[in-house]
């Protein structure tokens, strides 16, 4: 089968994190182990890798400071199967799905964005993204959401995204990557620095 996407692939977005080791080594070799897992998924291309990040603990004091990353691909499988990879990723670092949202973990793969789609529908994107900061700790969506509905409030998402496809305009909300990331307040961005070496 090539390895090559047809004309009809859809550029897609995916956030990379990680913040205790995994069975791939350290949190910046566990992120290095899942993007070369990615360059061999059939029907994906990668077309673009953002330098790391350390970036604190969301929220703040839940763990270790976080290698950050992000990757736009072109890519022919569709959205859930693409996600599907993705954990299958995941749990073969020997992450679980399990548990309490935001705790520390050895590998978090996130499907932000894919094309311009909006996933279920209009209503139930815009109702997740409209979630109150108090409730998203308490709530996970039961099925896809794209894009994802926290991306526009995360530098630890924003920055490296932006290395990579910072003209990718949200459906919904009509802005850029760079704009989204602009919008940010400063605490947003606080602590957080690129990996130079």
């Amino acid at each position: 089968m090539s390895r090559n996407p047809s004309k009809n692939a859809n550029l897609a977005l995916v956030a990379l994190g990680a913040n205790l080791p995994s069975s791939a080594g350290a949190p910046a070799d566990t992120i290095r182990f899942a993007l070369n897992k990615l360059l061999e998924l059939p029907k994906v291309v990668t077309t673009g890798v953002s330098r790391f990040w350390i970036t604190p603990a969301h929220p703040a004091g839940s763990g270790p400071d976080y290698v950050n990353a992000a990757v736009s691909l072109f890519c022919d499988l569709s959205p859930q199967r693409l996600l599907d990879a993705l954990h299958a990723i995941e749990a073969e670092c020997g992450r679980r799905r399990e548990g309490a949202r935001w705790q520390a973990r050895g590998l978090d793969l996130d499907l932000l964005a894919y094309g311009d789609l909006v996933l279920p529908d209009v209503a139930v994107q815009d109702r997740w993204r409209g979630l109150p900061p108090a409730e998203q700790a308490l709530h996970a969506p039961p099925e896809l959401i794209l894009p994802h509905p926290r991306m526009q409030d995360r530098g630890f998402v924003l920055a490296p995204l932006a290395e990579v496809a910072p003209n990718w305009r949200h459906p919904r909300l009509g802005l850029s990557v760079a704009q989204m990331l602009a919008a940010l307040p400063e605490a947003a961005l606080a602590g957080m620095r690129p990996v130079t070496a």
